[in-house]
């Protein structure tokens, strides 16, 4: 079943070329834009846009994904509506057709006639695409494919997306925002379950030619399956774990801040300041803030920092199942804030992982996947338990039961 990995990674790829396609010309990009209707709308934003290129990104995975693998089409779900209205007031239903014209003529509907941008758009859509990872040719996995179940995000940080900062500084390696925040997700889980079992992270803009202004990007993956445990790290982690050896050897290698306060964590801007009250107790200066849960969550993978947590209900299914899948093929995982707060350790009771297939009872609309009690995305439990029980320490009671 790594050939549905295979196939991910290429439409991944072939989703980064159309975000970044749209985002070349701004006067392009402007007409892509339209505000969401409030049953798709984030609460945490108040204005909360949706793009074509958004659409347009999860349209052309789902069909690449049932065109490849009949049957599995119907288990994609995204966090897009694919309905448009053009300034007659038609609805029209976006969809990827057959033929390269086919879509100009639907995209030039949704356009209001801009044949120009439509051609361009559908031109992209219809390339072709190749990726490959070495890593993968390595493993053959057999999954049953009825099993399978697929979130995807399309377009994640969506506001950074449409802003499109190219200029934004680094903080050791972590970018507050802009366009490095942007980040296609798309996370494979068990239907009967709720695991998480392959994920796909694609940052569509890591870097820039100040040249030709055009992008590169990068794609990270790993697949978790009964015994079989992979990942597109390794071969950096396997180095990272030899030099950190070496530097155990050596005596007053870290700095007395590292050792009074051993743990990093990025956050968002909006977190409750009793969260971020407690961590700086936890974390010292070592807290980074940053745009885009997914790219967050893709922090803690690359190992920039160890925790990425968030308290609030304005995540979702489709935020987090990639980067759990990856986080779980490298020994990590992604848990409920709120319950861990909960959990008493001594008892022995399991990690409360976020699952994938169940809807929150009594929730409308996007709330209906909301990943309710918060979040916190880690790399090791033994470094996860150590935190949790700092975190707890330094919380005020009412926080740890609310």
């Amino acid at each position: 079943m790594s050939d549905i990995l295979r196939e991910l990674l290429r439409v991944s790829e072939k989703a980064a070329n159309i975000a970044r396609a749209c985002r070349q010309q701004e006067a392009l990009f402007q007409l892509l834009i339209e505000e969401k209707k409030e049953g798709e709308k984030n609460k945490k934003f108040a204005v909360d846009f949706k793009t074509l290129a958004d659409v347009l990104v999860q349209e052309v995975i789902k069909q690449n994904m049932e065109n490849k693998f009949p049957g599995l089409g119907k288990n994609i779900l995204g966090e897009e509506s694919n309905e448009f209205t053009n300034d007659l007031g038609e609805k029209i239903i976006l969809r990827l057709c057959p033929t390269e014209e086919e879509t100009v003529e639907l995209l030039s509907k949704v356009l209001n006639g801009n044949k120009l941008v439509s051609e361009a758009l559908a031109k992209v859509v219809h390339q072709d695409v190749t990726f490959t990872d070495p890593t993968l040719d390595s493993i053959e996995i057999s999954i049953p494919q009825d099993i399978l179940g697929i979130w995807v995000d399309p377009i994640d940080s969506t506001y950074q997306y449409i802003k499109g900062s190219a200029d934004i500084k680094s903080n050791q390696g972590i970018f507050p925002s802009g366009l490095q925040c942007v980040t296609i997700l798309i996370g494979v889980y068990d239907l009967q379950t709720g695991v998480p079992l392959m994920g796909v992270i694609n940052q569509p803009f890591v870097s820039q030619d100040l040249n030709t202004l055009r992008w590169k990007g990068q794609c990270y993956w790993g697949l978790s399956y009964m015994d079989t445990n992979i990942h597109s790290l390794q071969r950096l982690d396997s180095t990272r774990k030899n030099s950190e050896a070496r530097s155990q050897m050596t005596e007053n290698t870290s700095s007395e801040a590292e050792r009074s306060h051993p743990f990093s964590a990025v956050i968002s801007t909006s977190e409750k300041d009793t969260i971020k009250a407690a961590l700086s107790r936890v974390c010292g200066e070592r807290i980074f803030r940053a745009a885009g849960a997914g790219y967050k969550s893709l922090c803690v993978v690359q190992g920039l920092v160890d925790i990425y947590i968030f308290s609030e209900d304005t995540t979702f299914k489709w935020d987090s199942c990639a980067a759990h899948a990856i986080l779980r093929a490298m020994g990590g995982g992604m848990v409920d804030l709120r319950e861990c707060l909960q959990r008493n350790s001594e008892m022995g009771l399991d990690l409360p992982q976020l699952v994938y297939h169940v809807e929150n009872e009594g929730a409308a609309g996007v709330d209906r996947w909301a990943n309710k009690g918060g979040l916190i995305a880690y790399r090791s439990r033994k470094q996860l338990e150590t935190f949790l029980s700092l975190l707890i320490q330094n919380l005020a009671p009412v926080d740890t039961c609310t």
